[in-house]
């Protein structure tokens, strides 16, 4: 027994070892068991190891080697893969002794979705109070969709951006869907049904976050957004030089239209890098980390939460442009699509007209698009828990953008008007098959003349267009279409044949003032 316990204790070092626990490579977070790959494109996979270790990745038939710098970091590339799995990702570094591999990986599509709570808004009630589908208990029972895959990124804000990611890849299943992401699961879904490949979600979202939080800091130093990065630095310096206070003296910091500031004097201070409305936290903890992570595109929920009252508005449109600028340059993927969810109706100004007009300005750069809501909100409720159409809407914008389907993506959107006499002729595009009024006549619409004054209006569906008018208006100028905060008060229930619903409009360009707006 004695003559065998030194050649026991060789096997053990040796077993130890070989043991991937004590592997000096490791890839980022991103690369672990059941993740997707995206196909058809280069994909970059990561990690760190020692400084100047060869690491060779190899998967269907392919290998990429990679030697990690004088910071421990590598990366290494794969060319364009074929939709598919499983497989298995082996990683081999020549001072590591044995590889890692990862396993039941994925080949398809990839996107992240991202933004504030709605984004964040789980399929069940249990996982998040604010969450849970209308038809929640149906959802999780038929989620056996072992081909979607989602990634969840824990929150993190953070000052300097970030290289690593905490998270993991969960698979589809009645046992998992509770906690994913609603919108992310239903728009997954439907894209795995209609493409018949796997379907990978990375979401990273965080709730009551701005825009602005989501953008890097060098995209910050626009000229119009500085301003923003400036609060945050004079925010930040006092809070590390003073973080006892005092805090009366502190630099103010930022709050939604729809707050208004703590009445009196603050009494205690907090890390302002904690607060998801300053500059640059979320993008520096939670996408950073996860560029440049092979994706075919993004999807966006957010614009509930937007400070500086009135200018702040008015440049949330800038703000949306910049940070899709901003990802676009950074993922180094050229401008991948980019879909954005125009706000709903309720009964708040943070879901303002003049919000949802602003997003509509993103539509402007290339490769974007927006899912309309406005049927789908709820009065009382800013996370309004029918997201199910929102998901198929998300899916008809990128199967007829992304993907190349020839099916219609969008319900009308306003073109055009023409003024004759003591009425209005509205033209659209996105016709659908043709004009649609839902469930009656239709409602929603307002015109007014040269004094700006907007009436309640009669509006008939004349072939591809809509004639408008109102015996109180003899000589229109202009008309607009559910622009309220909440227009399903007033009903909004133009469509097309298509079964999409108008986006809310106006012709006119009139400055006018924001009932109930928070000028912080």
């Amino acid at each position: 027994m004695r003559k065998l316990l030194p050649l026991l204790s060789s096997l053990a070092v040796l077993g130890l070892a070989a043991s991937p626990l004590l592997a000096t490579v490791k890839p980022n977070a991103l690369f672990s068991d059941h993740m997707v790959l995206q196909s058809g494109m280069s994909v970059p996979v990561w990690g760190t190891a020692a400084p100047g270790e060869k690491v060779t990745v190899a998967l269907a038939g392919q290998q990429a080697a990679a030697v990690a710098g004088a910071d421990g970091r590598w990366q290494a590339r794969l060319t364009s893969l074929k939709s598919g799995g499983p497989l298995e990702l082996s990683i081999t570094g020549d001072q590591t002794p044995a590889p890692l591999v990862i396993k039941d990986v994925l080949v398809g599509e990839v996107w992240v979705g991202s933004g504030q709570s709605n984004m964040e808004f789980t399929v069940s009630k249990a996982k998040a109070a604010f969450a849970g589908l209308v038809n929640e208990e149906q959802e999780i029972a038929a989620a056996n969709f072992p081909q979607i895959r989602m990634f969840t990124v824990k929150g993190l804000k953070t000052y300097e951006p970030q290289t690593e990611v905490t998270g993991q890849w969960l698979v589809c299943s009645p046992a998992t869907v509770p906690g994913f992401s609603a919108v992310g699961y239903l728009f997954a879904r439907d894209l795995q049904k209609e493409l018949n490949v796997p379907v990978g979600i990375i979401t990273s979202a965080a709730g009551a976050s701005c825009a602005e939080a989501w953008i890097s800091r060098e995209a910050m130093t626009d000229p119009k957004l500085k301003w923003m990065l400036d609060s945050l630095d004079a925010s930040v310096a006092y809070f590390r030089q003073k973080p006892q206070g005092p805090a009366a003296n502190a630099p103010i910091r930022p709050t939604p239209i729809n707050k208004p500031r703590q009445a009196g004097p603050v009494t205690s201070l907090r890390d302002p890098v904690q607060d998801q409305h300053f500059p640059t936290v979320l993008f520096n903890g939670m996408i950073n980390p996860i560029i440049p992570y092979a994706i075919k595109g993004a999807i966006w929920y957010q614009g509930e939460s937007i400070i500086g009252g009135t200018p702040g508005l008015n440049l949330y449109g800038d703000v949306q442009k910049a940070l899709i600028t901003d990802w676009r340059k950074r993922w180094g993927e050229g401008n991948f699509p980019f879909y954005i969810v125009q706000l709903p109706g309720q009964e708040n100004i943070s879901n303002n007209p003049r919000i949802r007009e602003e997003q509509m300005a993103v539509l402007s750069l290339p490769n974007t698009g927006m899912a309309v809501t406005i049927d789908i909100g709820e009065a009382k409720n800013v996370h309004p828990h029918n997201k199910e159409p929102l998901g198929d809407r998300l899916t008809l914008i990128a199967l007829a953008n992304a993907y190349g389907r020839k099916v219609e993506a969008y319900g009308p959107m306003y073109s055009s008007i023409k003024v004759a006499k003591d009425t209005i002729r509205v033209s659209f595009t996105h016709l659908g098959g043709g004009l649609v009024a839902k469930g009656g006549p239709l409602k929603g619409f307002q015109i007014a003349g040269a004094d700006q004054k907007f009436v309640d209006a009669d509006a008939k569906i004349d072939g591809d267009a809509l004639v408008v008018s109102s015996a109180q208006v003899p000589a229109p100028v202009a008309v607009r279409y559910a622009f309220t905060d909440y227009p399903e008060g007033l009903g909004c229930n133009l469509y097309n044949a298509a079964g999409l619903p108008a986006a809310p409009f106006r012709s006119d360009k009139w400055n006018y003032p924001i009932a109930g707006i928070v000028e912080n």
